[in-house]
């Protein structure tokens, strides 16, 4: 019995699977979305599994008359099962299942989640993951619903007390890329370029040049006529001597 209420249970330390308290689902189509955790209850915490034992035959009389119209069903249905052996459908359980009782409460109403060091104070989405430990209050309750009758177990708040390895599959960024560093993997393709290299033209590409550019033809310019061998031999001598020898212009025979 937890705060005087026969119906109610605080676990001891659990693990929580398939944790879904941020967002309501339905758990199928066109039925009410809820918010729901399956607990891992640990078969070595006896006291545990002697609360919720004594919760459920609390939750079964009180449904004799409440739910099931004054007779108690022979078989009423009850929400927990052994880890170490098959789900309801005959499939067998997970392996973090072994060793433990499987029990999943759901609520209508968004549970709180909060740490061990600070229960006034709810936990960012990001810490509440399957896989993780935690005690938690689930309340028990009688139901007959289309013909089938049982106890339920419905889901109270939740306190974290540790980490756990994640049971989502999905690994972190910090594991996957631990042994990395700040090292840049070369491809394994000899044909690749490298990281950051620019990748080279394909043998087969053609090689594209500048056409040649064809020199300019110029006119030729019409060669001059030598001059006469008489003014040939008639050149002036020495720089000192211009009119090579002859007194003055007037002296040149032409």
């Amino acid at each position: 019995m937890y705060q005087n209420d026969a119906l109610k249970v605080l676990t001891g330390e659990v693990r929580l699977s398939y944790v879904n308290v941020i967002t309501p689902r339905a758990s199928q189509q066109g039925g009410e979305p809820k918010y729901s955790v399956t607990l891992l209850i640990p078969k070595s915490d006896a006291a545990t599994k002697a609360d919720i034992d004594s919760a459920i035959q609390a939750a079964a009389q009180e449904a004799v008359n409440k739910v099931w119209g004054g007779v108690r069903p022979p078989q009423p249905r009850i929400p927990i099962w052994d880890g170490d052996g098959v789900r309801q459908s005959g499939v067998p359980f997970g392996e973090e299942c072994k060793g433990h009782w499987v029990i999943t409460a759901s609520t209508k109403m968004k549970p709180q989640v909060v740490g061990m060091d600070n229960i006034n104070a709810e936990l960012a989405p990001s810490d509440i993951y399957s896989g993780m430990y935690g005690r938690v209050t689930i309340r028990f309750f009688g139901y007959s619903n289309s013909g089938n009758k049982g106890v339920g177990c419905g889901l109270g708040n939740i306190m974290k007390t540790r980490d756990g390895e994640p049971l989502a599959g999905n690994a972190s960024a910090a594991s996957d890329f631990a042994t990395v560093g700040n090292a840049v993997v070369q491809p394994q393709n000899p044909a690749l370029p490298a990281y950051g290299a620019p990748a080279a033209a394909p043998a087969s590409a053609p090689a594209y040049q500048q056409p040649a550019t064809p020199a300019p033809v110029y006119p030729q310019t019409a060669q001059q006529p030598a001059a006469p061998a008489y003014y040939q031999a008639q050149q002036p001598q020495s720089a000192a001597d211009p009119f090579g020898g002859y007194s003055s212009p007037n002296d040149y025979p032409f």
